[in-house]
């Protein structure tokens, strides 16, 4: 029983981490229609710049917290950039944007490696927030705990940015029809480089918060990137309730695969993304787009 129960809350916390890596790539592709290959580059950017001041490689150590707000603030300047420069100059191109976002993320994976080397890193769990809870003859780590409020908080204040502010607003609207939100003067462009940022900087912070659990070692945005596209598929783009609940799914699918069917745990992962291709192509929660 214990066995089910441990799996359960590290299925459910692999789930809010996946849910902050692919809630900014929803709806960077439901509303820019973008398919972001850097995104798993973001994810492993944020992990390492978060991980070098934590650690102190260079010989700046910081607080887990505040070297996690530098890491997403970096990282979402760094997307930001990205659309301004590259991708503003590519739109409705699927072909050349994939071509694009790819090469920066083979480009990002170089820099990690020249920067930071092979061997991967270990990040330390904040010293608030180490040791256990028990629940009966239940012990679980306080960290994973606190990354399943986490992701609960971040689903909260993105959904009230979404459904209850001028902000969120215009971005549903460029979700639904940016072509009329330009007619009633939304600058759908500042929205572009918004939600790239916003989605840059929620990969940057699900890859240091995911450090103490996954590690920092090259090759991470590989194993995030394919995660974070079935969790879009299922789920829907440009929806954050599809996001959450993808997620969720994804985090039980994975990890129960990974534990009960070692070999055949991708064919288990992959096997739910194919069967809502052919039966509901726009995803679970998602609008058809034409």
């Amino acid at each position: 029983m214990s066995f089910w129960l441990v799996l359960t809350v590290n299925s459910v916390t692999f789930g809010g981490l996946l849910f902050l890596l692919s809630a900014g790539f929803s709806l960077i592709f439901g509303l820019m229609r973008i398919p972001n290959l850097t995104h798993g580059s973001l994810f492993m950017l944020g992990a390492y710049i978060g991980a070098t001041f934590v650690i102190g490689v260079f010989g700046v150590k910081l607080n887990f917290w505040l070297a996690a707000l530098l890491a997403t603030l970096a990282v979402a300047l760094l997307g930001a950039l990205a659309e301004r420069l590259l991708l503003r100059r590519l739109p409705g191109e699927q072909l050349a944007q994939v071509l694009v976002t790819l090469g920066l993320s083979f480009m990002a994976a170089d820099f990690c490696l020249m920067v930071w080397g092979g061997d991967p890193l270990s990040v330390a769990t904040p010293s608030e927030l180490a040791g256990f809870q028990r629940f009966g003859a239940l012990v679980f780590p306080n960290y994973r705990l606190a990354i399943i409020v986490i992701a609960i908080i971040v689903a909260i204040g993105l959904w009230l940015l979404l459904d209850r502010t001028r902000l969120g607003a215009m971005i549903r609207a460029g979700v639904d029809d940016p072509d009329m939100a330009r007619v009633v003067g939304i600058r759908v462009s500042q929205l572009f480089t918004i939600v790239f940022a916003l989605g840059a900087g929620l990969a940057a912070f699900a890859g240091i918060v995911g450090g103490p659990i996954l590690s920092v070692y090259p090759g991470l945005d590989q194993d995030m990137l394919p995660l974070a596209l079935v969790v879009v598929i299922l789920g829907g783009t440009g929806s954050l309730l599809g996001s959450f609940v993808g997620s969720i799914i994804v985090g039980f699918i994975y990890n129960f695969g990974q534990a009960l069917l070692p070999e055949l745990a991708y064919f288990v992962l992959f096997l739910p993304m194919l069967l809502v291709l052919l039966l509901r192509p726009q995803g679970l929660f998602g609008r058809h787009v034409p």
